[in-house]
């Protein structure tokens, strides 16, 4: 059985296609109501769905907001996009969940298919490449010139554009400043991917805060930002140090989820956190609570970040760019 066509409606309600187009679409050129309620009773009887595209034409809006993350299974973007959800519910948006793992590409693939179903907004949760696509970044500028409304998090990615800035330097130099403080002279980083630039701006405020302090800096290694990432760091750590010179170093990682892997790589060598080694990580994601030891780490309010993204990209916020600030939360694993 074929779908009911927008013709059939018009014709059992005795309007033009145009009439029951404006009905039903949601133009903002409305008939009487009596019209209108003729062709919503035709289209209720006839079974007829409306056709989405046809109904953004009509308002000049697909009411649907597109947030790309790097991974959804990470607590730091499920936790964002909790908040980028709440927004948008409140202002009766829908939402649309990208997940966009292999690099700008990858990226690239999803805000091109958002662009193609028209959505209000796109949001990109994640750290520009140092050396961003080009591809991706007039795609980007395309859509804006368009109408589109562009909301990055992490970084600001096009001038003029709305952003979510985090200040990674900061947090991780305060980070060795505090611990620095409580006694604590030699320190190990584990960085994330060397292509990404919230991982160089986090290793960056690292080396930072050691040379401000006075402390030493033993050890960098990069990985990438999941837990496998900082388990293997943790063991390329141990082969370049020696697990016996571990012990009485503060290994400090770019996330939590790295600092995680890596705390169980130093327990398979037979190391105790933070009696032998200290770790701490960045982001203080959710599942930390039930984590043990419980985990030294930057806190960043994720849930408020992505509800502040989406406010931007909904025209809801006076200013484009908002900063946010880490603060140190010092737990038992150092």
């Amino acid at each position: 059985m074929s779908a009911v066509t927008l013709s059939q409606v018009a014709r059992q309600a005795g309007v033009s296609l145009a009439t029951a187009s404006r009905v039903l679409n949601g133009s903002q050129r409305r008939p009487a109501e009596g019209i209108a309620e003729r062709v919503r009773t035709a289209a209720l009887e006839l079974g007829y769905v409306a056709n989405a595209q046809a109904q953004a034409l009509a308002r000049s809006s697909t009411g649907m907001v597109g947030l790309v993350v790097h991974d959804i299974a990470d607590p730091y973007f499920s936790t964002i996009a909790r908040g980028v959800q709440h927004a948008s519910q409140e202002a009766s948006r829908q939402l649309l969940l990208a997940a966009a793992e292999a690099g700008d590409s990858s990226v690239f693939s999803a805000v091109s298919t958002f662009v193609a179903h028209r959505t209000d907004a796109i949001l990109i949760a994640g750290s520009r490449s140092v050396r961003p696509d080009e591809r991706l970044i007039h795609e980007l500028q395309r859509y804006r010139s368009n109408g589109g409304r562009l909301v990055t998090i992490g970084q600001a990615w096009l001038e003029d554009s709305g952003a979510v800035t985090i200040d990674n330097r900061g947090g991780s130099a305060e980070l060795v400043r505090i611990l620095a403080g409580t006694g604590q002279t030699r320190f190990a980083y584990l960085a994330g991917p060397d292509h990404l630039v919230t991982a160089e701006d986090r290793l960056s405020g690292f080396r930072g805060g050691v040379q401000a302090a006075g402390v030493e800096e033993v050890a960098v290694v990069h990985g990438a930002f999941t837990r496998e990432g900082g388990h293997q760091s943790a063991r390329s750590l141990a082969g370049q140090l020696g697990a016996g010179m571990l012990r009485g170093v503060t290994v400090l990682a770019a996330n939590d989820v790295m600092a995680i892997g890596a705390i169980s790589a130093f327990r398979s060598m037979g190391l105790e956190v933070p009696r032998d080694v200290r770790v701490a990580g960045f982001d203080d994601i959710p599942t930390l609570r039930d984590y043990v030891p419980a985990l030294t780490t930057v806190r960043l309010p994720l849930e408020e970040i992505g509800y502040l993204a989406a406010e931007l990209a909904l025209g809801q916020a006076s200013d484009i760019v908002r900063n946010v600030s880490g603060t140190v939360i010092l737990r038992e694993s150092a």
